[in-house]
């Protein structure tokens, strides 16, 4: 398959995922957050398509489309082994949806981002939270849930929080 081909079944399965994970938390109150921001493509279909929700996003630095950028209240800016501690403290509870999206090429750094955030996020996670990733991430109190329809087993990942 060519790497557009690729690029584009990744974008169609990270899209009918977010679409999913949107529904699946319709009638939970609760933030979002959004962890990773890369160019901002994910954050700016999180917004259109749950609007009324609160949406904080994670990122080491800015590398977005100025359009797609959260206001300062919204972002946490910095070494996610940093700032998602202090996010966890403030949110407790309180989270509906986690989108997380931090693949880096390096398939190390990954296991080790995915192993700390699914150690530190069960706090913040109300019960029948979900978390959506590209990565596999181990939540503590969570269950897999099934992906959407055509998107490929191990191209996404669900975990729904059934609580600690």
């Amino acid at each position: 398959m060519s790497r557009l081909n690729s690029v584009i079944r990744r974008l169609q399965a990270q899209r009918d995922c977010l679409n999913a994970a949107a529904e699946m938390i319709k009638d939970q109150d609760g933030i979002v957050l959004e962890v990773g921001l890369g160019n901002g493509r994910t954050f700016d279909h999180l917004r259109e398509i749950m609007p009324d929700r609160e949406i904080f996003v994670f990122d080491r630095q800015i590398a977005a489309h100025p359009k797609c950028i959260p206001d300062d209240d919204h972002l946490f800016l910095g070494d996610i082994f940093e700032t998602l501690p202090w996010a966890v403290e403030q949110f407790k509870g309180k989270v509906a949806l986690v989108h997380s999206d931090v693949g880096t090429g390096d398939e190390a750094l990954n296991a080790k981002i995915a192993a700390f955030i699914g150690k530190t996020l069960p706090p913040a996670l109300m019960i029948g939270a979900i978390v959506a990733s590209d990565q596999k991430i181990d939540v503590p109190g969570t269950i897999a849930e099934p992906l959407p329809e055509g998107v490929p087993q191990d191209r996404y990942f669900f975990r729904r929080f059934k609580g600690q």
